[in-house]
C-alpha cells in the first residue's frame, strides 16, 4: 500500500519535508482582516489534497466452526449457554475446583502480584499518552507578566511593565493529530488487553502451582504407605531368615527395595518445597513465608464436570492476546494515516492581548492595550524522501502487526486443541491406571499372604510390591494432570479476566 501523491493544486510541494515553506499573516488592530482573508487562502488550498484510505479491515485467518476434539471437554458439543453466561463462567473458572485455599491464592495473586502491577503501570502509562494527544487537538494558552527597570548610560532610569496571554492552535486540517490520538487509544486498549491478558496468565500459573503441591503431596503419602509395607516385608524376611526359612539373599533384596523407595521422599519433599516457593512468590510474598494453609496434604481438587466449551469464534472474542493483536492493527493503521498526513501543509493560528505601560497604574488605561494575530503555513518541499520512507516504515509496521494477528489467532486455536487432546488422553490413561492400582494392591497383599506361609517366592512380592508403588504414583500423578488440563483448556478459552 503507497500514499497517494500529492495534490496537482500543489505544484511546487514534493514528498517530505527538510526545509518548509513558511508563509505568516500578520495582524495588529485594523490588520486582522488581512488575517481572515489568508486563513480562507489557506482553507480553500488545503481542501484539494486527498488523503490515502488504508485497509483497515482486519487479516483473512482460518477458524474452524468447531473444535475437533471437542468430546474431550464433559459436553460433546459446544455448550448451548449464552456467550454472557460462558464468560461469567470463564471470569473466575477456579472456583469451579470448589477449593478455598485455590480460590484465595488466585485471588491475592492477582491483587499483589508484580507482573499485575506492572501491567497496571503500563496501562495508567498509556492513557496519559493518550490525554497528551487528546489535548494537542485544542489551543494552547500562556500567560506572563514581567516588571523592568532600565538605565542607559548618562540618562534617566525608566520602568516597563507587561501581561498578557498568548495563545496559538494547529489546525488539523489533513487529520494528523486526530491520527496521533486515534494510535494513542488503540495504544491505550492494547494496553488494557495486556493486563488482561497478565491475569489470565497469572490465575493459570497459581492454580497449576497449587494443583503440583497438591500431587505431590498425594505422591509422597503414597511413597511413605508402600515404604511402611516393604519395611514389614523387610522384617518379615528377617524373621524367617533367623528360623532357617529362608537365606540373607531374601533380606537384602527386601532392604534394597524399601530404600529406593525410601530415596524417594526426599525427591519428593524437595518438589513440594518448591512449589510452596512458587505460591509464595506469586503472592507476593518471600519464598520461604511460612504458610500454614499449604503444609497439611490435602486432595488435588477436581472441577465442576459442566465445563462451558465455547465455539472458535467466540473463543477468540474472550481472548485478551488476540483483542491486544486487533487494538495493535488499530494503532499501526492510525500511525500510517499519521505520517500519509505529515506530508501535507500544516496550519497555525497564534496570537496575543496584553498590557504593557510604563508604570503600573498605566496598565488600566486603554492605550496600554496591545494584541496580535499570526496566521502561519508550512508547506511540505524537499527533503529527499525522508517522508516518504517513513510512510513506507509504517506500512511495514502495519503488515507486521497483521502478520502478529495471525500467529495470535493459529496459536490460540492450537492451545484450545491441544488442551482437549491432553484432556481426552490423561482421562482415559487415568481410568486404566485406576484398574491397575487396584489389581496391583490385589496382588501385593495376596503375595504377602502366601509369602508369609512359604508358598510363593520371595521375588514374587518384590515384584508386586514394585507394581504398586509405580501404578499408585502414576494414578496420582494422572489425577493432578486431569486437574492442570482443565486449568489449561480454561486459559486457552480466554478465562480468568472481565
Amino acid at each position: 500500500m503507497s500514499p497517494d501523491p500529492l495534490p496537482a493544486c500543489l505544484p511546487f510541494a514534493a514528498r517530505g519535508v527538510a526545509r518548509p515553506i513558511r508563509v505568516a499573516a500578520r495582524a495588529r488592530g485594523a490588520s486582522a482582516g488581512l488575517a481572515a482573508l489568508t486563513l480562507a487562502a489557506l482553507a480553500l488550498l488545503a481542501g484539494c489534497a486527498t488523503m490515502a484510505a488504508p485497509d483497515r479491515a482486519l487479516p483473512e485467518t482460518p477458524v474452524p466452526a468447531a473444535w475437533s476434539e471437542a468430546r474431550a471437554a464433559d459436553t460433546a458439543e459446544p455448550s448451548s449457554a449464552s456467550p454472557a453466561a460462558r464468560a461469567a463462567d470463564l471470569a473466575q473458572w477456579w472456583r469451579n475446583f470448589d477449593d478455598p485455599e485455590l480460590a484465595s491464592l488466585v485471588a491475592r495473586a492477582l491483587e499483589v502480584n508484580t507482573s499485575v502491577r506492572s501491567a497496571q503501570a503500563a496501562l495508567a502509562q498509556a492513557r496519559a499518552v493518550r490525554d497528551v494527544q487528546a489535548a494537542g487537538l485544542l489551543p494552547s494558552v500562556d500567560g506572563s507578566a514581567s516588571a523592568q527597570r532600565a538605565r542607559p548610560a548618562g540618562g534617566d532610569a525608566s520602568n516597563r511593565f507587561q501581561a498578557g496571554l498568548d495563545a496559538s492552535w494547529e489546525l488539523d486540517v489533513f487529520g494528523r493529530n486526530r491520527a496521533a490520538l486515534e494510535a494513542a487509544e488503540a495504544d491505550a486498549r492494547a494496553a488494557q488487553a495486556g493486563l488482561a491478558d497478565v491475569q489470565v496468565s497469572l490465575a493459570a500459573e497459581v492454580a497449576l502451582a497449587y494443583l503440583e503441591l497438591r500431587g505431590l503431596q498425594g505422591r509422597l503419602e503414597i511413597a511413605r504407605r508402600n515404604l511402611a509395607a516393604q519395611n514389614e516385608t523387610l522384617q518379615l524376611a528377617q524373621w524367617r531368615a533367623q528360623a532357617g526359612l529362608t537365606t540373607s539373599v531374601e533380606v537384602e533384596q527386601a532392604r534394597a527395595a524399601a530404600e529406593q523407595t525410601a530415596a524417594q521422599v526426599p525427591t519428593l519433599e524437595t518438589g513440594i518445597a518448591q512449589a510452596r516457593h512458587a505460591l509464595a512468590v506469586l503472592t507476593g510474598q518471600a519464598a520461604g513465608a511460612s504458610q500454614p494453609a499449604l503444609e497439611a496434604a490435602r486432595p488435588v481438587p477436581r472441577p465442576a464436570a459442566d465445563l462451558a466449551l465455547a465455539i472458535p469464534a467466540e473463543t477468540l472474542r474472550q481472548r485478551p492476546d488476540v483483542r491486544q493483536a486487533e487494538e495493535r492493527i488499530a494503532g499501526a493503521l492510525a500511525r500510517v494515516s499519521q505520517a500519509d498526513a505529515a506530508r501535507y501543509p500544516s496550519f497555525r493560528l497564534g496570537g496575543s492581548i496584553g498590557l504593557s505601560a510604563l508604570t503600573l497604574s498605566g496598565l488600566g488605561g486603554s492605550a496600554a492595550i496591545v494584541n496580535s494575530l499570526l496566521a502561519g503555513l508550512s508547506i511540505p518541499f524537499f527533503d529527499g524522501g525522508a517522508l516518504q520512507a517513513q510512510v513506507r516504515a509504517q506500512e511495514a509496521a502495519l503488515e507486521q502487526a497483521r502478520v502478529g494477528y495471525q500467529a495470535t489467532v493459529l496459536n490460540a486455536l492450537k492451545e484450545v486443541e491441544d488442551a482437549l487432546v491432553a484432556l481426552r488422553g490423561d482421562r482415559e490413561r487415568l481410568a486404566r491406571l485406576q484398574n491397575a492400582a487396584d489389581a496391583a494392591a490385589n496382588a501385593a497383599l495376596l503375595a504377602q499372604n502366601r509369602y508369609a506361609s512359604g508358598l510363593i517366592d520371595f521375588q514374587v512380592v518384590l515384584d508386586t510390591q514394585r507394581t504398586l508403588l509405580n501404578t499408585q504414583d502414576s494414578v496420582a500423578s494422572t489425577l493432578a494432570n486431569v486437574s492442570a488440563d482443565h486449568v489449561r483448556l480454561y486459559k486457552a478459552l480466554g478465562g480468568g479476566w472481565k
